[in-house]
């Protein structure tokens, strides 16, 4: 990085909309699910006819509540909604319902791992709002459409402090939150289809400043990976201008991911400009201890927590115990598997090798795969027991209960692929294969020992991968002692 980028220090603040798993819309009875035809999921109040009333959606405040106390936030007992007046042709009331001077979770944080190291990174606030709908540009050459299929949805909106400084902690703490939501079961996380999307609030100021610079907010990111890419974009932007002489002003900018770059879509409003006033429709909504209670007790064991476990009680390379966690369908299967084996290396050693290589081959997920924990802690005493090789155990065992579910020793049996352990019948083998490579036993012999690894392989390629390792291993040693 030139000296003039590296004079200053970027800012970002990021704000994360999450489109919540409920069947029904916020305030209605009206379908939350995504994909139907345009204007289908509608009704009088998401249309908002005169003479309809909200009725408050009781999943919505229990999956905002349960991804607050995720976040190690205080929940707000005392709630209530407010109107937020602007105007768009999507936004049928004129106004969007949303959570103003009380949002639901306030504080709280989210660890993030970068190759920086471990941080946490604050949040202000997590706030329940309604979605609005979709306008759509592409259906017509001189007509915009409107499907309101997506208004009145429930989110919540996640707002950070403005925390991060690199694009790297924006996107790892966007890869962590996504990961959480569908820990949870809050929200599927899906960019592409619009059910997370993030807003970036990105500034620059000169190292060693304490005051903020002017904060330029970026939308329209369908990716993570984009929101990296936007960020990036927008700091060589902010301090190109200010090198120039020019004047940065607070506005709201639009990035196109097509060629990396941005352009202005407005001034940014002020809270006031929105005219913020509680809704008379809803009456406040009070949280019980016990309610919070009940919906606490039913949290699954977190990322984080889990990872702590598989490093610290089993063991388990930091890396392993993180892919595993990357999803909860992943983490659910390796819990299983550790419920019925205690080999907890060699569980995670079949969870990224054979299955992973069989899961991306058939763009499958977890869920799909044919084999269930207790089969394959079956097939791990197998090979843990010395009976077959891993080599066979994966290549020739896996794929028969793959297509179709069978003990795994009854499988070895049949394709006649137990070890042996027997030195009489391994001893042969082992004479012809130090016969057929008499120079490569003399340069054992000589000090290179590496040779061990050939001539292993020689005897099981001999043996059709049938005798023991471990013993062909020693019986080797012993022979190429003289």
């Amino acid at each position: 990085m030139s000296d003039i980028y590296s004079k200053y220090e970027t800012v970002i603040g990021l704000e994360v909309h999450a489109q919540l798993l409920t069947e029904s819309k916020l305030f209605c009875s009206d379908s939350a699910a995504f994909g139907g035809a345009p204007n289908t999921h509608i009704s009088p109040i998401t249309m908002a006819h005169p003479g309809t009333l909200p009725r408050m959606n009781r999943k919505a405040a229990e999956y905002a509540i349960k991804l607050g106390l995720a976040c190690h936030c205080e929940i707000e007992k005392d709630n209530y909604f407010a109107r937020k007046n602007y105007f768009y042709p999507d936004l049928p009331k004129g106004y969007q319902v949303s959570q103003h001077t009380a949002p639901i979770c306030k504080g709280g944080y989210i660890t993030i791992v970068t190759d920086a190291g471990t941080r946490n990174v604050q949040l202000n606030r997590i706030h329940l709002e309604e979605d609005a709908g979709k306008l759509l540009h592409d259906q017509d050459p001189d007509n915009s459409y409107v499907d309101l299929n997506r208004a009145g949805v429930p989110l919540v909106e996640i707002v950070t402090e403005p925390d991060m400084h690199t694009s790297d902690e924006a996107y790892a703490y966007l890869t962590e939150m996504r990961r959480l939501v569908r820990y949870l079961g809050v929200c599927d996380g899906n960019m592409e289809e619009g059910s997370m999307r993030c807003d970036a609030n990105i500034s620059v100021r000169l190292k060693g400043a304490t005051t903020l610079g002017t904060k330029v907010e970026v939308k329209n990111m369908n990716s993570i990976r984009n929101v990296k890419r936007a960020i990036d974009n927008e700091v060589k932007r902010q301090i190109d201008l200010i090198e120039a002489g020019g004047t940065l002003v607070q506005e709201t900018r639009s990035f196109d991911a097509s060629n990396g770059s941005s352009f202005s879509l407005r001034s940014k409003e002020e809270a006031n400009d929105y005219r913020y006033f509680p809704e008379p429709d809803l009456a406040p909504f009070k949280l019980t201890d016990e309610f919070i209670d009940s919906i606490r007790a039913t949290l699954p064991a977190l990322p984080e927590e889990l990872i702590r476990k598989y490093t610290a009680d089993f063991g388990l390379p930091e890396y392993d115990a993180r892919v595993i966690c990357d999803d909860k369908s992943t983490a659910d299967y390796y819990e299983s598997l550790i419920a019925v084996t205690s080999q907890y290396k060699a569980a995670a050693n079949w969870m990224l090798g054979p299955v992973k290589s069989w899961l991306n081959e058939h763009s499958a997920e977890i869920s799909q795969f044919p084999v269930t924990p207790q089969a394959l802690a079956a097939l791990i005493a197998l090979t843990d027991a010395g009976k077959v090789s891993f080599s066979i155990a994966s290549s020739r065992i896996l794929p028969e209960m793959i297509e179709a579910p069978a003990d795994p020793l009854e499988i070895a049996i049949r394709l006649n692929l137990l070890q042996d352990n027997n030195a009489d019948n391994i001893s042969p083998i082992i004479d012809e294969v130090l016969a057929k490579y008499p120079d490569k036993v003399a340069a054992f012999k000589g000090g290179k020992k590496g040779l061990m690894s050939l001539f292993v392989g020689e005897v099981m390629k001999l043996s059709k991968g049938k005798a023991d390792p471990r013993l062909t291993n020693e019986l080797l040693a012993e022979k190429l002692k003289g």
